[in-house]
């Protein structure tokens, strides 16, 4: 017993010398509040960007990337900070219904109301899933997040030191006066060499209007303006006369800068031709697997439904396509015990992409030109979600948190 007494009591001081060293233990304003580290906030400034600029990410599943895009003074963005998702569920394509454990794609804003400093899984920002485009296709879940601890049930999750870093760059860009940041998700980069490899897969044409948003970013360096009509999205359109479009109902008349419709012109031209000499390549790369629409989703729905009411099912999800290439284990959230253990940070490097192929001259009048996305109606559509709901931790006593036991 006594020697149980000073085991414990040399625990508790290792915890205190711990907390004042700013660790794991810091509370909830200590997390949130958290600066950059100086080298990132060196080359924000390196890059000719203010600390408190605005902000866009891009999350690409099929590379486990997390990408962070920051306003320069010009107007246009560049990348800043490029993160390893460590954890992502389901597959390639998109969240269809509550419980397909599917992490979303599509085009997502986040305001300030949806960061939360609070979360069980260290710091994290609700996506804002169903957005417009979403509910027009009766599309149903919640809570779907990007955030800390490295487990996923239909999110995308870091490690904690990641994740400190991306819950910064919002919450400075949020104290610049930024309304709401953007967040486009998407299966893979959509190159033509990509695009070419996934030409049979049945998400293709959810894909390929994904596509023409990732390609006005690439060609403008300026989060596009998004819109839903038609069910479908829509970008950088202008609307003249309207007051307002419907998600579900046909498209008003609409127009797009001339500046725009050139350059886009002129960049799909040059990718059609790298489309076309992919389609005739054999890629050596796997394709990774997909969700097989609705059916599929609910398949795993009702999966997981029968799992939460403690039904005897098997490890893994249903499936009608080959088993998932995401990190074995990935599916299963594991809730964080009271003393998160930070995984080792992922690099913070400024990724080097290869274009889908040589970009034209772009015009210097296409940013001026952009429609203004302030009043940006998937943003406006989408109800502020509330907390995430998250399973609690396995109630433990102290001592047996701390021993491991």
């Amino acid at each position: 017993m006594k020697l149980r007494t000073a085991i414990f009591a040399s625990l508790i001081a290792t915890v205190a010398l711990a907390g004042c060293q700013g660790s794991v233990f810091d509370g909830v304003e200590a997390k949130a509040e958290r600066e950059l580290p100086s080298k990132v906030l060196a080359k924000i400034k390196a890059k000719g960007m203010n600390k408190t600029s605005p902000v866009m990410a891009r999350i690409f599943k099929e590379e486990g990337v997390l990408e962070v895009w920051k306003q320069k003074t010009n107007g246009r963005y560049d990348m800043v900070a490029s993160y390893e998702i460590c954890k992502w569920s389901g597959k390639l394509g998109p969240k269809f219904v509550e419980g397909d454990r599917q992490a979303p794609e599509g085009f997502y804003s986040v305001s300030a109301a949806q960061m939360n400093p609070n979360s069980q899984y260290y710091l994290s920002f609700n996506l804002g899933f169903p957005n417009a485009y979403d509910r027009a296709h009766g599309r149903t879940g919640q809570h779907l997040m990007v955030h800390g601890a490295c487990s996923s049930a239909g999110c995308y999750s870091m490690t904690d030191e990641s994740m400190s870093e991306i819950y910064a760059f919002g919450r400075d860009a949020f104290k610049g006066g930024q309304r709401d940041f953007q967040v486009q998700a998407f299966p893979f980069r959509m190159t033509a060499a990509n695009m070419a490899r996934y030409k049979s897969d049945p998400n293709y044409e959810f894909w390929i209007m994904l596509k023409e948003g990732y390609d006005q970013f690439e060609i403008t360096k300026v989060p596009p303006k998004v819109d839903v009509c038609g069910k479908r999205y829509v970008f950088n359109q202008n609307f003249p006369g309207q007051q307002g479009i419907s998600a579900s109902a046909a498209c008003p008349p609409m127009s797009q800068p001339d500046s725009i419709q050139s350059a886009y012109s002129s960049y799909q031209k040059t990718y059609d031709a790298a489309f076309s000499t992919a389609l005739n390549k054999s890629s050596k790369k796997n394709l990774a697997p997909s969700i097989m629409g609705i059916q599929e989703a609910k398949l795993v729905s009702d999966w997981s439904a029968r799992r939460a009411r403690g039904e005897k099912v098997s490890r893994t999800p249903p499936s009608l396509s080959p088993a998932s290439s995401e990190t074995p284990g990935a599916p299963d959230t594991a809730a964080p015990t009271a003393i998160a253990q930070t995984p080792a940070p992922a690099t913070t490097t400024v990724a080097t992409t290869a274009p889908v192929a040589a970009q034209p001259e772009l015009d210097q009048n296409v940013t001026a030109s952009l429609p203004v996305p302030a009043s940006n109606p998937v943003a406006a559509e989408t109800t502020p979600q509330a907390l995430p709901v998250v399973p609690s931790p396995e109630k433990k006593s102290l001592w047996n948190r701390m021993t491991g036991q």
